[in-house]
Parts: structure tokens; C-alpha cells; sequence
């Protein structure tokens, strides 16, 4: 009863304010901060007290505060995305600008607040709206902010990637590398970024990039350079540069390395422990190499630097290296080849399915040269030849179908946002910027997204898989047997050794086998333990917690899911399996839902 106003209004006591207003104060008035109510109410995310107040009168476009903001910045600078939808519904103007000269949607990308941009967004503002001093939202995205999603969000609404602002002329990709902002680099490549665009003062973004002395985003634009074909010098670094030889190399090398491993041990000249020190080497040129990146680096920087201050030509020397950019101030040390700072992350997006495919050949190779002629059995050649079948038929369904993306038409993307903001469902932990343009996260040894198009040719895929595996296991034992003469107190290492020496090949691809099994058995174990046992895919029950339709446990796990209908009707609802009328799955066609 003895608070005013202000401090009322800041704690949310409704009936306080009442009797004030009542009484006689005008929720008009500025106080001496030049405050009006309906800020404090904004700020604090007070909906009830901001209905009241606008009822009473309080002017929705208010500005207020050293910045002169309104109502609808103090809301969106603390993320309250309730008071924001309630303001613009009570007419508030998205496009006034504050003393800074940002408007709303400026701001909630500063604030990254994701959610906020998106219906900013869908209820009507434009996604490349400059502010006072120039700047789009996605100039201030890829610099001010470090994160993500609220460059996503703008991209797949369809903000431009090569506006330039007003002062500089720089696009978003220059900002973001003024910024060194590596997070945000490489989506605004895919997004179609000009590489060669420059600035007033003629700086393209890999110029930026050099004079920050920043190598991960000077090598990643100088293969993305290479990648569109931009890049005309015949050089070694730009071929090696190339996107499509990163990914032949890979599989290239998976072939050779296993190949060149067994064909190691089946020489008979080298003593095992000299093949064992060049599989040991191998090794560390393999995975050292990584450790000592930053070594090589130096190295190759101390080099260049030394031999221009011999020279006095650092130009000349640099002429060698025909990505550093001659009109730049001499500065020959900073240039590095792109072929060494190819990230690792790129290499293990295709390693997968090298790895995977370079096991298929070489053991189907060596079934038809050492297995088949000691199968006599018509039921394990049958089972060769289905398995055979099966695999790579649910291999291709699997890599080629679609997963089930769900697409929207733009209107429609507009229409759900804003039901789902009005709805209080627009929530930063129920909803994913990278799926609104509907992009996929995609399966390594497929290559392609797994989903409820294709989930079951997946687990298809896996247990001809494992059975194939299997075969080649039984057809090792096999030719052992027939080829090997193992006394009958030969146990353990010895009888090891005495496969080892008869074919070190049979053995190194036996050792594949089993490895692979081992991973393909725990993961159809663990597909089937989720789809019928709990009802979930890996996403749900990675992320129940996200949903609120689950139901999770204390510890945020997955306690039970609302689509488990049992064993046999969750086996009947995956697999679309009615087993003559006995079962009745479920079909739902999940795009329209």
C-alpha cells in the first residue's frame, strides 16, 4: 500500500496499480527517467498490466528512456515474446527506430532472440530492413552475434546475403569476418555469399580475413573460393582445394589404406615387427598429423619470412603462392596454403561411408578369391546370395528415398509461427532455425537423413547388413578349416599365430568383419529398443525434454511416450505390417499434420 506506481507496476501488483490509476494518475505520464508505465510493464513482462494500462489509454508507441525506445524494444531486448506479441496486436509499429536507430527486428538479433526475429518476421517486417546507420539484421547477426540461430533464422526467412551497408559497403560475410565470427562463416557461403565482393576501401571478405590473421576463415574461404570455381591458378594448393577431390581423396585413400594394410601382411620378406612398425607409422602420419597442424604452420611461416628478408622480394616469393592477395600491404607470413587447414570435421563427414565402402569391396573380394571354393554348403551359398540382396538393396532405399521432409510454402512457414507465438508455443527450446528451411542432419554411413520415409529401409539396411557380416565370418572359419592344420593342443595364441602365418589378408579382413559387427549389433539392438520397445525415434528420446507431449522423467529423460502402443502394434505402426489382418497399424501421413 505504500509503494508507487512504478515499483507496482515493476513486481506485478495489480491491485495496487489499479487504485492509483483509479485515483487519478494518468498511465500517460513520463516520470523522471522519462518512464512511462507501459515500459516498466514491458520490461517486466507484465501482460496483465499492459492490457490494463492500453485500456486506460497508454500510448503504445511511447518512446521512453535514455535511448528513446518503446515499449516493444524494452519487451524484446529481455526476450519476452508474450509482451511482444500482445504489443503489435495492440498496434505497435515494429519499424520505429531508437536513439541508436534500430528498429524491433534489429534489436532481437542483437539480443538473439531467435523466436522474436521469426515473427517479427512472419507478421510483416521486412527481413532486410536497414537501420539508421545502414546495417541489415544479418550484417548485425554475423557481428554482433556469436551464436547460430539467429543467422539461420534470417537466411531461410530469405534475408539477403550481399546487401552492402550504407557506410562501408560491406556485405555480411565482411562483417562477419571483421567480427572473426567462425560460426556464422560457412552458412553464409552455402547461402550464396559474393566471395569477390569488396568494400569502399577494396577489401574483398578474404582480405579481412588475412589482415585479421585469422587462418580457419582464410583457409575455409579460400576452398570455398576454389570450390565455385573462382579460384584459375594452377597451383596444387587449388586443386587440392577442391571439394570434389577432398571427397574422392577420402574414399581413395579408405580403398588403399586397407588394402595396402593386408597386402603388407601377406608379404613374407618383411619380419612382423618391422610390419608392425609401418602400420605404426601409418598411424601416427594419419592421426599425428592433426596434433602437429599448428607446428607446420609455424614452421611454414618462420620459412617465408625468413627467406623474404633474405630476398628482399617478399612479392616474389609470394608469386609462389597465388592466393595471397598482391595488392594487400607486404605481409608474406600471414599467407597459408588451404590444403593444410582442411578441417577434420569435413574429412569425418565422408569417412563414414569410405570407411564402409572400401570393408564392402575388398570383403566380397576376398570371398570370391579365398571363401567361395571351400563353400560347399547350397544353404550358405543362398544365404550369401540373399544377404548380398538384401543389403544392397535397403542400402540404395535408404540413401536415395526421402526421408519425409516436411515443406512449406512461405505463407504457410508466416501462418504457423504466428500461431504457434500467439499460442505461447514459439519457444526457443520447441522449435529449431535450421529446420525452417527445412535442412536435414544426415545419417553417415547412407549419406542421406534418416526419417519416417525411410527409417525402415534403414533397419533393413542394418540386418541384411549384420547377416552379411555373419556370412563372411562363417565363410572365414571355413576356409581356416580347410586349409589350416592345427594340432589338437593348439590353443589360444598359437593357434592365433597359426592362422595369422597361413593368410595374414583372411585374417585382417576377419578382424573388419567382427568390428563391424560389433557396431552394426548395438545399433539395430538400439533402433529396435526405441521404435518397439519405447515408441520413440533417437530425436525424441534425445530431446523429450524439448516437447512438451512427453512425458520425462526427474532427470529430463524420457519417461513415456504419448506413440507407444505396445510391441506388436508399434512393430505393425513401423513397419506397416498387418500380418493378415491380425495387426492394424496406424497410418498418418506426418507432412500434414
Amino acid at each position: 500500500s505504500t509503494w508507487d506506481i512504478v515499483k507496482a507496476t515493476q513486481y506485478g501488483v495489480i491491485s495496487r496499480c489499479r487504485d492509483l490509476v483509479e485515483g487519478g494518475y494518468d498511465v500517460r505520464t513520463h516520470d523522471d527517467d522519462n518512464i512511462t508505465l507501459l515500459h516498466w510493464a514491458a520490461i517486466n513482462n507484465r501482460l496483465e498490466l499492459a492490457r490494463y494500462y492500453i485500456s486506460m489509454g497508454a500510448v503504445v508507441d511511447v518512446l521512453g528512456g535514455d535511448l528513446l525506445a518503446t515499449p516493444l524494444h524494452w519487451a524484446i531486448r529481455e526476450g519476452h515474446l508474450s509482451m511482444v506479441v500482445l504489443l503489435l496486436q495492440a498496434g505497435a509499429d515494429s519499424g520505429i527506430r531508437d536513439a541508436e536507430g534500430c528498429a524491433a527486428i534489429h534489436v532481437a538479433v542483437q539480443c538473439s532472440h531467435t523466436s522474436i526475429v521469426a515473427y517479427l518476421v512472419a507478421k510483416g517486417t521486412d527481413p532486410n530492413l536497414y537501420d539508421a546507420n545502414g546495417k541489415t539484421p544479418l550484417m548485425w547477426a554475423t557481428w554482433r552475434t556469436y551464436g547460430v540461430d539467429p543467422t539461420r533464422t534470417l537466411l531461410s526467412m530469405h534475408a539477403s546475403v550481399n546487401m552492402t551497408d550504407h557506410t562501408q559497403h560491406n556485405t555480411p560475410l565482411h562483417w562477419a569476418c571483421l567480427a572473426q565470427n567462425t560460426n556464422v562463416i560457412m552458412l553464409l557461403v552455402q547461402a550464396g555469399a559474393n566471395l569477390d565482393a569488396k568494400n569502399d576501401r577494396g577489401e574483398t571478405p578474404l582480405d579481412i580475413a588475412r589482415m585479421k590473421k585469422n587462418v580457419w576463415i582464410t583457409s575455409r574461404l579460400q576452398i570455398a573460393a576454389s570450390d565455385k570455381g573462382m579460384d584459375k591458378s594452377r597451383s596444387f594448393f587449388r586443386f587440392a582445394a577442391k571439394k570434389s577431390f577432398r571427397q574422392r581423396a577420402t574414399f581413395a585413400i579408405s580403398f588403399l589404406s586397407m588394402f595396402c594394410i593386408g597386402f603388407l601382411f601377406e608379404l613374407s620378406t618383411p619380419t612382423w615387427l618391422y610390419k608392425g612398425m609401418v602400420c605404426a607409422a601409418c598411424y601416427l602420419c594419419i592421426y599425428g598429423l592433426s596434433a602437429f597442424k599448428g607446428f607446420i604452420y609455424q614452421s611454414y611461416k618462420l620459412a617465408i619470412m625468413i627467406l623474404g628478408v633474405i630476398t628482399h622480394t617478399p612479392l616474389q616469393i609470394c608469386a609462389f603462392f597465388p592466393h595471397y592477395p598482391h595488392h594487400a600491404p607486404i605481409q608474406p607470413y600471414y599467407v597459408s596454403p588451404p590444403s593444410l587447414f582442411i578441417t577434420q570435421n569435413e574429412t569425418m563427414l565422408y569417412l563414414p561411408l569410405a570407411i564402409s565402402t572400401a570393408t564392402k569391396f575388398w570383403v566380397y573380394c576376398t570371398a570370391i578369391v579365398y571363401y567361395w571354393p571351400h563353400i560347399y554348403s547350397p544353404l550358405a551359398k543362398l544365404w550369401f546370395i540373399t544377404a548380398s540382396v538384401g543389403m544392397w538393396f535397403f542400402f540404395y532405399k535408404s540413401l536415395r528415398s526421402d526421408p519425409g521432409v516436411v515443406t512449406m510454402a512461405e505463407e504457410q512457414k508466416k501462418v504457423a509461427i504466428i500461431h504457434l507465438a500467439e499460442t505461447d508455443g514459439l519457444k526457443s527450446g520447441n522449435i529449431c532455425s535450421s529446420c525452417l528451411p527445412s535442412s536435414t542432419i544426415t545419417v553417415p554411413w547412407v549419406f542421406n537423413a534418416i526419417g519416417a520415409g525411410n527409417h525402415h529401409y534403414f533397419i533393413g539396411y542394418l540386418f541384411f547388413l549384420l547377416a552379411i557380416l555373419g556370412w563372411h565370418i562363417y565363410a572365414a572359419f571355413q576356409f581356416w578349416q580347410h586349409g589350416v592344420r592345427v594340432s589338437s593342443d593348439a590353443v589360444g595364441v598359437e593357434w592365433a599365430w597359426l592362422l595369422m602365418t597361413y593368410s595374414p589378408w583372411v585374417v585382417w579382413i576377419f578382424i573388419n568383419c567382427v568390428f563391424h559387427v560389433m557396431w552394426v549389433t548395438v545399433l539395430i539392438i538400439c533402433q529396435l529398443y526405441q521404435i518397439l520397445w519405447l515408441g520413440v525415434t533417437t530425436n525424441e528420446r534425445m530431446n523429450a525434454g524439448r516437447y512438451r507431449h512427453f512425458h520425462t522423467s526427474p532427470h529430463g529423460g524420457l519417461s513415456r511416450s504419448p506413440f507407444d502402443r505396445g510391441v506388436l502394434a508399434n512393430f505393425a505402426d513401423f513397419f506397416q505390417f498387418s500380418c493378415f489382418g491380425l495387426l492394424k497399424p496406424l497410418s498418418i501421413d506426418w507432412r500434414s499434420k
